[in-house]
């Protein structure tokens, strides 16, 4: 059976309860319409919802910098817990360091390259990601630890923005091209498996709607208000 005729989406829940399933046990998500996504698109749609995450953390670094006290620190656990989960513990681990890695490294060439930086890399994040959820586990950042918070998020931020540029214009284009065709619909198949086997459901769905409901929390849910001004 191929990818297109398998992959079955399913629509999350509106707001922060459907989001959550990613985190809390039992929840679970509603079986919706039929979609046709490759592996790779897939990949890549999971890096859109890591990108988002990278806005937030860029976003109220300028908060923590001027009134710390004001930040919703518990909206900003929430977003490096998605993180983790999502990004670290299932789109790293499970498909990137298990599948994808090993059979660019087997294939050489430029990409191969990249591995070893792309592993060093998973690995600072997730230290990081640990730094955040230490300084606002208990629910508000202290002033102390404003500054090295706010420091940690942009570092974050600029490593992850180029890590996904990376991986999305060159390793999985190279490990796209190093599989027959046969393989690559096989893989798209075994990494939906895996998927709903980690979140119970379709975890994109999820993720997507956890991030949307995290940015309207902290008031950054207006794409709008990132629209560059106009140069004179």
């Amino acid at each position: 059976m191929t990818t297109a005729s398998r992959r079955t989406a399913l629509s999350a829940a509106v707001g922060l309860a459907a989001g959550a399933a990613l985190l809390l046990p039992g929840a679970c998500a509603k079986a919706g319409a039929s979609e046709d996504v490759s592996a790779t698109e897939d990949l890549m749609r999971e890096h859109g919802v890591l990108r988002r995450l990278l806005v937030v953390y860029r976003s109220v670094v300028p908060l923590l910098r001027s009134a710390p006290d004001k930040l919703d620190a518990a909206a900003l656990t929430e977003a490096a817990r998605l993180f983790q989960t999502f990004g670290e513990d299932y789109h790293e681990k499970k498909l990137e360091e298990r599948h994808i890695f090993p059979q660019v490294h087997k294939a050489g060439g430029e990409a191969a390259g990249l591995v070893p930086i792309l592993l060093q890399q998973h690995d600072r994040g997730r230290r990081i990601t640990g730094f955040i959820l230490a300084k606002c586990g208990a629910g508000k950042v202290l002033t102390g630890d404003a500054e090295p918070l706010a420091r940690a998020l942009e570092s974050f931020a600029t490593m992850y923005e180029a890590h996904t540029a990376f991986e999305d214009t060159v390793v999985f284009q190279a490990w796209r091209k190093s599989l027959s065709a046969k393989a690559l619909d096989e893989m798209g198949d075994q990494f939906e498996d895996i998927e709903k086997a980690t979140f119970h459901g379709d975890g994109f769905d999820m993720a997507v709607a956890h991030v949307s409901a995290i940015e309207q929390r902290l008031g950054l849910h207006d794409l709008a208000r990132l629209t560059a001004p106009i140069v004179a």
